[in-house]
């Protein structure tokens, strides 16, 4: 047993020393790595094993090397996949030591729940909301989970102020089902009002049986990411309908925000509280706009006021927060329509701390009943960082988004799209962290995606926009450097052009 111990030992530092690798050189692997590493796949179980040491060895040799870079390259610039903080990888390697299963509020037994409400109420702060008005919240595998959440929060919400009407207290989704709680409140439609929406909003809006059909796009025809006010209060005075409104910040392909201000952000407030509606935040990376302060992004800073004014908010720890896969978070300030939906009936066993104690337990205001310590990591690289070293983190971010966005509209062979018919310098200031793009030649323009990934020295996502390929650069690492960034990326894309004009 000592042996297998001490080889144990040996072999974590190894893992333990990848974190303290170069950048590496390529963001994705090589073909053969990855023919190797699948042809190295055991496909059937084996009596006896290889043992702790042959088992990790075979990972390290013939299956890493077919990992992608996405995490550890700070030019991996697809979907908006963050980094991992140094403070971040290493406390999330205590969590699997410790293994805590933080379910339950237990705090004679173990401080795990405190360090969670600890994490997100710093969290609070650092996205500057009140912690003392979120009191509803709690650490999610990821921002589609907490759109569920969400929704399910403003779908029990919304039916009891509907409910209210006929005085009728007890009116409840989470107790009644759907159908017999909408009946009784005499609704005949749950709708989700929003602009240009996230598909796991739409995802969730299908799981929670509200339809994806329910998810009704108010966007204004010329500027489809803000809303269209005059049509999203006549929707919201629909007869028979209960509505959710549900604000991207900011929209996944272009990053702009749905709102301008706080002034936008007041008239919908106003709205909901006329027509008894929730207000639900998708904010994955958007919400955090609220930690900068800086002149130069005032746009933003703009765009994310007011939105403290909403019922709840979701964001991803796994993207700009930079912690480990997977991490979402949720905040409501309605704590008392929590227990109402995810409440664990007639479980002695799950019993939980002093009544008095201002910790919920988890089980009972989230979805899952087993969790893992997401919050380590979380409350490591706040503590570590704080509020200053992460302003810097995402203002490194948007100056280089800025950067490339600039080179973008500046060149003859590329086009920046979302200029919203913009000044150039109007157009680079709302460059928040996501920078579209395409090329001017069409044929090119079919096979750019591809040709960038071939070059495996940077990596982003291939979209759409107004029914054209394009190509979506998103800046989530926090190595993100543009002395060093910029000019690989600059040296990618002439590369690109040049060999195309070869042909």
């Amino acid at each position: 047993m000592n042996s297998e111990i001490e080889a144990t030992t040996k072999l974590y530092e190894a893992i333990l020393s990848i974190h303290n690798e170069t950048v590496p050189n390529h963001v994705l692997p090589a073909d053969e790595a990855l023919t190797h590493a699948r042809e190295s796949l055991q496909q059937s179980l084996s009596a006896h094993g290889i043992g702790i040491e042959g088992a990790i060895r075979h990972i390290l040799k013939d299956l890493a090397p077919g990992f992608n870079a996405a995490s550890r390259s700070p030019n991996y610039y697809g979907f908006v996949i963050g980094g991992v903080t140094p403070a971040a990888a290493l406390a999330d390697n205590l969590v699997t030591a410790y293994d805590q299963n933080v379910h339950v509020h237990l705090p004679k037994e173990t401080v795990a729940t405190n360090v969670e409400d600890a994490a997100l109420s710093m969290l609070c702060e650092l996205l500057k909301l009140d912690p003392t008005q979120w009191s509803h919240r709690i650490f999610t595998t990821g921002a589609t989970s907490s759109n569920i959440v969400g929704l399910a929060c403003g779908r029990e919400y919304i039916i009891a102020e509907a409910s209210a009407h006929r005085s009728d207290k007890t009116n409840s989704i989470g107790e009644l089902g759907i159908m017999k709680a909408m009946r009784n409140a005499g609704i005949d439609e749950i709708q989700i009002l929003t602009t240009v929406p996230h598909s796991s909003l739409t995802k969730a809006a299908g799981i929670l049986g509200l339809g994806r059909a329910s998810v009704k796009d108010v966007g204004l025809k010329d500027k489809p990411h803000k809303f269209d006010i005059p049509q999203l209060k006549k929707l919201l005075e629909q007869p028979g309908a209960a509505s959710i409104i549900a604000i991207s910040a900011s929209e996944v392909n272009t990053g702009l925000y749905a709102t301008s201000g706080l002034e936008e952000m007041q008239q919908i407030r106003e709205l909901a509280d006329m027509y008894g509606a929730w207000i639900h935040v998708d904010g994955a990376f958007g919400i955090f706009g609220r930690i900068l302060t800086s002149p130069n992004h005032q746009t933003i800073i703009d765009a994310s006021a007011g939105l403290e004014l909403a019922d709840s908010i979701t964001g991803d720890g796994h993207k700009l927060l930079n912690v480990p896969y997977d991490c979402g978070f949720f905040f409501s300030k309605h704590r008392s329509i929590a227990p109402r939906v995810f409440q664990n009936p007639n479980a002695a066993y799950l019993s939980t701390g002093p009544a008095a104690d201002t910790i919920a337990t988890p089980l009972n205001i989230g979805l899952e009943n087993s969790r893992r310590f997401r919050a380590l990591p979380v409350y490591a690289t706040l503590t570590a960082y704080g509020s200053d070293g992460y302003r810097d983190m995402l203002s490194r971010q948007i100056e280089l988004s800025r950067a490339v966005a600039e080179f973008l509209d500046d060149s003859e062979h590329y086009e920046l799209l979302a200029k919203n018919g913009l000044s150039k310098e109007a157009a680079i200031d709302q460059i928040y962290i996501i920078v579209l793009f395409r090329a001017k030649d069409e044929d090119l323009n079919k096979e750019l995606v591809n040709r960038i990934k071939a070059s495996k020295k940077i990596y982003l996502s291939g979209t759409a926009w107004e029914e054209k390929p394009a190509c979506r650069f998103a800046v989530s690492n926090w190595q993100a450097e543009v002395k060093r960034d910029f000019p690989i990326i600059k040296r990618v894309l002439m590369d690109v052009v040049s060999d195309w004009q070869k042909k």
